[in-house]
């Protein structure tokens, strides 16, 4: 019988998490802790992400395999460019954050009964968001919050955490504007932590762990977009 894998508790006293090269296939790492921003970047910089429901403690993540959208090879389906040549839709970047994880938290999904983005995790995120971190992408059709998408840069790799649609087509616009943007400033890779249907048919890679970690180790020693993305544009361009 096999042994079963260790998780330890982190301290609520220091930020180090354990090797994420040793965790098991499916990423489970460690729990506890908390939701300070010094913790979640220590997270992040290490290719560790939170993912917990209510009532369970915070559980730390780093999955093998792992999937990434390189900027460069987003698929576009012939149907989805007529909805972006069709110029129905406008996108913007940080103005509306908060309204954008409340709805990423709160719009219902096909075969998902509770959200795990819990109050916690929106009053977290949303203060990596007013200190530089996090980042949303608006997506709005005549004139109305139809879709978006939010995350956190660290270097030049973004780490997607959640988005949502209201209409059709509104969060997939969100993720094409957020990659062509990323592309035009260097990015290595956005991180879409795993494995979905949906991310691989917009073109994200599955990789090792080990790969992405070393890919990542890289990325975070580049220079930072800090600060509000509100001056960031974007153009559906064939």
């Amino acid at each position: 019988m096999e042994d079963e894998f260790y998780v330890p508790q982190l301290s609520p006293y220091f930020l180090a998490f354990p090797n994420p090269y040793y965790a098991d296939e499916e990423g489970l790492l460690a729990y506890g802790g908390d939701l300070s921003s010094s913790r979640l970047l220590s997270a992040y910089k290490s290719g560790i992400f939170p993912w917990f429901t209510k009532g369970d403690p915070i559980l730390w993540w780093s999955p093998n395999p792992r999937l990434l959208l390189y900027p460069d090879k987003f698929y576009m389906r012939k149907s989805f460019r007529r909805v972006l040549r069709s110029g129905k839709f406008s996108v913007s970047f940080d103005r509306h954050f908060a309204e954008v994880i409340h709805h990423c938290a709160s719009v219902p999904r096909d075969g998902q009964e509770a959200t795990w983005i819990v109050s916690e995790m929106e009053e977290a995120y949303t203060r990596l968001h007013n200190e530089g971190f996090a980042h949303s992408v608006e997506v709005y059709k005549e004139g109305k919050l139809v879709g978006g998408l939010y995350g956190v840069a660290l270097g030049k790799a973004f780490f997607g955490e959640s988005m949502f649609s209201l209409v059709p087509d509104a969060s997939k616009v969100a993720f094409k504007a957020l990659s062509d943007v990323l592309g035009s400033r260097g990015y290595d890779f956005i991180d879409c932590q795993m494995k979905t249907d949906h991310m691989i048919g917009l073109g994200a890679e599955v990789v090792e762990r080990e790969i992405f970690l070393d890919a990542l180790a890289l990325a975070t020693e580049k220079s930072s977009d800090m600060g509000p993305w509100t001056e960031f544009i974007w153009e559906y361009k064939e």
